[in-house]
């Protein structure tokens, strides 16, 4: 069982020397991996429902450092050799395809192959609003673009003629280390599980029936030629915090998890000793679970 962490970019973590201790104190304690958030603009009197805290609001000020995730990314890239550095997520249809390709492979490219993308098509239409990115249909938008970016990591004089992109003969690199990024799926309604199963080599419902989430991405997968066991599955691992942690990692395998995530706030006030308790308490004993 693999062991992440999520909301890393926040809190003490937010500045490069924050971060450069996140990842330095994460790897040394075998944790496999660390996971951004994302918001570009924090929009005064948002009310669109922030769905992970009770009362709909984001746990945050407007004057929260929230830095950007693939900047920060590449500060950890920087000061670490193994570890993974996930978006967990990132916004995928407010940004241009095109661009974040580019940026994107960069940093694979550049970090030996440890970029894991999570997406979703976010919730905060507010935000949308102020990035004139059009809500209605963000979704298909956010299918497109994932096709437009596999275009151009894929081959150089790349084509793509889609309803919100479209190119045709133009060559983006470096390319990502492994040909492609990993693109994880985020997000926890039927639709996100249906779209990891058609075109995810990842899913990561943060909340929710996991089991039935992850049982819907298989079905989907099965249903469009896909194999069901390649998705990798991530989910949320709370449970590994409570007295039996090896039986939490057990239970979630079973559920069909490859990765559990844990938030990153368990290491803000002494990294290297938080992280060191967390590897003999959990990291260590979960390690040979698998589904």
């Amino acid at each position: 069982m693999k062991i992440g962490l999520a909301f890393a970019n926040t809190g003490p973590f937010a500045d490069a020397a924050g971060a450069r201790t996140l990842g330095t104190a994460a790897e040394a304690a075998g944790i496999e991996s660390v996971w951004t958030v994302e918001h570009v603009v924090f929009p005064d009197g948002y009310t669109s429902e922030y769905p992970y805290a009770e009362g709909g609001r984001m746990p945050m000020a407007a004057n929260t450092p929230l830095p950007d995730p693939l900047i920060w990314l590449a500060f950890v890239a920087a000061a670490t050799e193994r570890l993974r550095l996930g978006t967990g997520i990132l916004i995928l249809p407010e940004r241009n395809p095109v661009v974040l390709a580019k940026e994107v492979a960069t940093l694979d490219a550049m970090s030996d192959g440890r970029v894991e993308l999570g997406i979703g098509v976010g919730w905060l239409r507010e935000e949308f609003d102020a990035l004139g990115v059009p809500w209605a249909r963000r979704g298909v938008r956010t299918d497109e673009y994932v096709a437009a970016m596999r275009a151009l990591w894929d081959d150089d004089h790349a084509s793509f003629d889609g309803e919100f992109v479209s190119f045709s003969g133009v060559s983006s690199n470096p390319k990502p280390a492994d040909g492609r990024v990993p693109v994880v799926i985020g997000g926890h309604s039927r639709a996100a599980a249906e779209r990891a199963g058609r075109l995810g080599d990842g899913f990561f419902p943060a909340k929710g029936d996991i089991a039935e989430l992850v049982d819907i991405a298989r079905q989907t997968a099965a249903e469009v030629g896909r194999d069901p066991l390649a998705i990798e599955m991530t989910g949320p691992g709370d449970a590994l915090l409570g007295p039996d942690p090896v039986g939490a990692a057990e239970a979630g395998a079973a559920m069909g998890l490859d990765r559990m995530i844990l938030p990153a706030l368990l290491l803000w006030n002494d990294p290297a000793t938080a992280a060191a308790e967390l590897a003999e308490r959990v990291v260590r004993p979960v390690a040979g679970i698998s589904r």
